[in-house]
């Protein structure tokens, strides 16, 4: 039971942290995807805050669009002051202006369309549409996942091993018992029900054991974060995180993760079991074996 305690937490450690890290690089990538950036750098004799304007209006007559908002010197250094510090002087310093678009996800506009049609309003202007982040974010989740299959896979493969090896040492120790009773006419099915269901009792309170101390984990986890907010560990845990909290989806996943640790373990044990009556049956078959045992 231990052993399987052990797997099932680590395996519903993993579906958590598999399912908390896809459904963090999802928000970023809502983020992203719901807007563009325009960017214009400053230029000699160029009226920036009309150039700003320029961009924002162009870019919102393409459909698909919904809102431009211009980021002012006071936002363009709150942005900077990390590197720059405070009371930037924009006459003396040439940081590039952004505009942010608001786009409708389900009906973007066309990009190319309105690249082209920025550098004909403002030279040099530049449009991001973050599709690099995006598709980095959607590579990192579709990686994390792939990971997280893996380990599971290991898991369950280990906790089968684990399962075959008990049920054999289990058998040894009861052989004579169970070639008797089959010797006297019980079928092979009787003689693996009683071991599965022992070993379903076991794989079911293990496999509880486990999945509860991993829903706990992440009950805790979330309690530390919300406890030490705005600490240097905490802030480094959601950078890399996000929110520490798992769904209700998760928490399906680890119920359902616990039934399947149940059913491997419960038909691990009948199909060892069965192998070897049908190893005692070979046995009794073969008159040669039968005599030098």
């Amino acid at each position: 039971m231990a052993v399987i305690a052990i797997m099932a937490f680590l395996a519903c450690l993993t579906l958590g942290g598999v399912s908390m890290v896809r459904a963090t690089a999802a928000s970023w990538q809502g983020g992203i995807s719901r807007e563009v950036t325009i960017q214009i750098k400053p230029a000699e004799g160029r009226d920036m805050n009309q150039a700003l304007l320029t961009a924002r209006d162009v870019a919102l007559q393409f459909v698909g669009t919904i809102d431009g908002q211009v980021v002012d010197e006071a936002a363009t250094e709150r942005l900077l002051e990390p590197w720059l510090g405070t009371g930037l002087d924009f006459d003396e310093l040439p940081v590039p202006r952004l505009v942010i678009v608001t786009i409708d996800e389900n009906n973007p506009p066309d990009f190319a369309a309105m690249a082209a049609a920025l550098q004909r309003a403002v030279p040099g202007a530049y449009l991001d549409d973050h599709r690099a982040w995006v598709n980095r974010l959607s590579a990192m989740a579709d990686a994390t996942t792939t990971i997280g299959v893996s380990i599971m896979a290991l898991v369950f493969s280990a906790m089968v091993l684990t399962v075959v090896f008990a049920t054999r040492g289990a058998l040894s120790g009861s052989r004579d018992i169970v070639e008797v009773l089959h010797f006297v006419g019980a079928e092979g099915g009787f003689v693996a029900r009683q071991f599965q269901n022992h070993f379903l009792n076991v794989a079911l309170k293990g496999a509880f054991l486990g999945g509860g101390l991993a829903c706990l984990f992440f009950v805790i986890a979330r309690f530390w974060q919300a406890r030490f907010l705005a600490t240097p560990g905490s802030d480094q845990a959601t950078a890399l995180f996000g929110k520490i909290s798992i769904g209700w989806g998760a928490y399906g996943g680890i119920l359902l993760t616990i039934v399947i640790i149940a059913a491997l373990t419960t038909l691990t044990a009948r199909l060892t079991v069965m192998r070897t009556i049908r190893e005692i049956d070979r046995i009794r078959s073969d008159p040669a074996r039968t005599d030098t045992l």
